[in-house]
Order: C-alpha cells, then structure tokens, then sequence
C-alpha cells in the first residue's frame, strides 16, 4: 500500500510540477521579453537624444551602431512620410521601400511606441521590432534585434528552473514518504490489530492517531467488536434457552404421556375391573390431555409472537368490562385458594386483541392467587397517563426472590418447582405475558420481596407501533 501511495502522489507531484514550470516557463519569458522591449526603448531615447536631426542622419545612425551597440542588432530611422531616412545595416537607405505601413512605426506615430515580430525583408532574419516618436515629431527612431520566439528567453532560463524543479522534486518526494508513513504505518497496526477478532475474546488496543478519519476506523472497529461480542454472547444466551425450552417440553409432554400411556394399558388389559376406578382413570387421562393440549397452545402461541406471525383482530378493548369478566372467571379459584380479588379501574380502552389483553391479565391474576396463602388479596389497577395504558398487578403472597427475578419470563422457568407442579400450569405463563407485552412495544417491571408479595405493571401504548 506504501508503494501504490507513494506512486500516485510522485505521479501528481510531477504533474503538478510540470504544469507549474509550463506556467512559470510562459510567464518569466513574457517579463523577459517585457524587460528586453523596456531596454530597448531606453536605447531608442538615447539615439534619439543623440541625433541631429538637421544633419546626416545615415552617418550619426552608423557611428552610433559602431560605437555603443551589439552587432545584432539594427537602428532605423524613418520619415513621417514612411522613407527611410537611415539604417544601421543599409548603405543607402533610400532606395529601401516605404516604412509607412509597417506596425510599429503606424503605432508609434500614433500613441508615441509601438512594436512587432515578423520577419525582415532586408536581412531575412525573424526580428524584434522596437519603435519610438522622436522628440521633433517628425521621425520615428525603431531598433530591431533577431527573435525567433519566447522559447528563446525560456531556453536561456531552463537550466537554473530545471535545477530548481528538481530541487524541489527531490525534497517533495522525501516529505511524500514520510507523509506515506504516517498513513501506511496506522494502517498496518490497526490490521495487525484487527487480526486479533479471530480469536474467541479479542483484546483490542488502539492507538490515538493525528489523522481522526484513522481514529475513526479503530473506533468504529472497537463499537463493532463490542456489537458482535454482544451479539454473539446473546445468540449463546439463546441457543441455551432455546437447549433448555426443548427439554423442558419434552420433560413437560413426557410425563402426562407417560401417565396416559399407564392408564390406557392398564385399561385396555383388562386389571381394572371396578368402574368407579374405570371412570376415575378416563378422568385422569381427559386431564392430562387437556394439560397437554394447554401446553401445546402455550408454545405455539410464544412461538407466533416470536415470529410477529400470531393472526391478531384488533378491536377497542375496553379494560373495566374486560376486568369484571376475568374476576367473574377467576372468582371459583380464588374461592378455592381462599384469595380475595380487588379491582380499580378507570374508564380507558385500548387498541389491541381482546383475547391477547384476557390472556395477559389472567396469567398474572392467576400466579397472584395461586402462588398467594389463605386470606391473601391481589390487586388490579388500569390507568391511563401520558398517553399510555398501565396495569399493575399486586399481591401479597409468597414474593420472588431477586436471584429469580432476572429469570422470571423465561420459558418452563418455576421458583418453587415442588408448589408449580402441585398447582398445575404449563410453566410458560409469564414468558406468554412478556411476549404480548413485547408484541405491542410496551414494557413490563416486576417489583418483588420474598414474604411480602409481587407488583407487576405493565405499560402499553395505546395503538400498536407497526
């Protein structure tokens, strides 16, 4: 990766640098040549200010080109009329063509200098042509020199702009990789770190970069090791429960089939002759089915709120009337446990399935009178407040302890094994009444003291979130 880095950014660097000495190149020529025409001018003054304009111009024009001037260069002075009056490289300039309609001597007759490139006639060569008003009005004094082009001026500074390019080519790749480095090497010790999610408890440790995208990635890599983690750690929590639902089942169906299976036998052998025994077994056998059949409805029903698949008809549940028929249900148990029932409701309803709303309240009513002592009570309350439906459901029986509590909902979990079995029930009550509070996005609380009762308060919107 240092390389690919390191090659992309030598690639941009040369483009940068070719474009910037292509520019520089361009513009040091133009102020090159804007300089060479500034001389030029000067020059012209000064022939000017040397001529005698009265006397022979052809000879002044030649002694001066001798005496202070460059071999290459040219002196003309032409007449208002366009004749050319003198010419450093012409012996008679008289017989040269009209200058008139030349551009630099239109221009400088017209706005007091002018210049053009083209090429000579006189001496065939390409020029440079420089040309100024003399101080009489009358005469233009124009000074020509060879120019091909501003690649002259830019050949002439290659060498020292070549030189500093390079200069600059060879501290930039330096800083390159360096500044490669401090990528690359983050890089590599965040992969080196990152290798470490194979193992089954990765330790990561980062270090704090001065590039915050870098920090971003190992702390994005941290939340995500953390989530996995979780995740992971709660597909085990599932696949125990999920290890320990199927013995339970089994456990559960198993025994009722077993005693169906002993009944049936003993029935069908003929050993019991006595039909008060007889009725007593085919008793025995219808409620063991029936416990069976409950058990059966009970996981299918956690099942179909599991998968969101449970076929619900929502209707306005009105929560008084619902209570008065569960407590009217309700009244012969209670009865037989000795457990008086209270009710305090207000008028509120909710949109939701009656059948689900009988179902999560009877549970609860239920284990409040079962798992109560003689002359116990449970309370039921239904309010509305903050948009919101509450129930509570209190009782003052036997209590949870605080180790149970946290397992409480979980599936065929009982506290007292030995007083569920002799109570009867499937074990699945509290796990139905999570998983119908769940479906409806509300939230359930469980406050519990072994020895002083329990308080569930169930809290509901009152539309279901889709």
């Amino acid at each position: 990766m240092k390389r690919a880095v390191l090659l992309r950014f030598v690639v941009i660097l040369l483009l940068a640098l070719a474009v910037s000495g292509a520019f520089s190149y361009y513009f040091i020529g133009r102020n090159m040549l804007q300089h060479d025409m500034s001389a030029m001018l000067n020059t012209i003054h000064a022939v000017d200010y040397a001529l005698d304009y009265e006397g022979d111009l052809q000879a002044q024009v030649e002694q001066l080109h001798a005496a202070a001037m460059d071999e290459n260069s040219r002196i003309t002075v032409i007449a208002s009329d366009g004749t050319v009056a003198a010419d450093s490289e012409i012996d008679q300039p008289d017989v040269m063509e009209n200058h008139l309609e030349r551009e630099e001597v239109q221009e400088a007759f017209r706005s007091g200098t002018g210049s053009d490139t083209r090429s000579s006639e006189s001496v065939g060569k390409n020029m440079l042509y420089v040309a100024a008003r003399s101080g009489n009005g009358n005469y233009v004094v124009r000074m020509a020199v060879p120019y091909t082009n501003l690649i002259d001026y830019i050949l002439s500074i290659f060498p020292v702009l070549l030189l500093g390019t390079g200069i600059s080519f060879a501290v930039s790749v330096v800083i390159a990789i360096r500044f490669s480095d401090t990528i690359t090497t983050p890089l590599n010790e965040i992969s080196a770190e990152m290798e470490k999610v194979r193992g089954e408890e990765p330790d990561f440790t980062f270090k704090k970069y001065k590039y915050k995208e870098l920090n971003v990635i190992s702390e994005t890599t941290m939340k995500m090791a953390a989530e996995i983690r979780a995740h992971m750690d709660q597909l085990e929590k599932e696949k125990k429960i999920r290890q320990e639902f199927f013995s339970n089942a089994s456990h559960e169906l198993k025994t009722p089939i077993t005693s169906v299976r002993g009944y049936a036998e003993l029935l069908d052998q003929g050993f019991i002759q006595d039909e008060a025994t007889k009725k007593d077994f085919y008793a025995r056998i219808l409620k063991e089915t029936d416990n069976m059949t409950n058990l059966i409805n009970d996981i299918l029903m956690i099942s179909r709120l599991e998968a969101k698949e449970a076929e619900v008809t929502f209707s306005t549940v009105r929560i008084g009337p619902l209570l008065s028929e569960i407590f009217e249900s309700m009244e012969p148990i209670a009865a037989d446990y000795q457990v008086m029932l209270h009710k305090e409701c207000s008028p509120v309803a909710i949109e939701a399935s009656a059948k689900q709303m009988r179902e999560l309240i009877m549970n609860l009513v239920s284990n409040g009178i079962k798992y109560n002592h003689p002359g116990g009570n449970v309370w039921v309350e239904a309010w509305s407040e903050n948009g919101k439906l509450y129930i509570r459901v209190k009782d003052d029986g036997c209590g949870i302890g605080r180790e149970d509590q946290e397992r409480i909902f979980e599936r065929f979990y009982r506290v007292d094994k030995g007083r569920s079995k002799k109570i009867g029930g499937t074990g699945l009550g509290l796990s139905i009444v999570k998983h119908i509070v769940e479906y409806y996005g509300g939230s359930i609380r469980l406050e519990s003291e072994p020895g002083k009762g329990s308080c569930f308060t169930i809290e509901l919107p009152f539309r279901k979130r889709i």
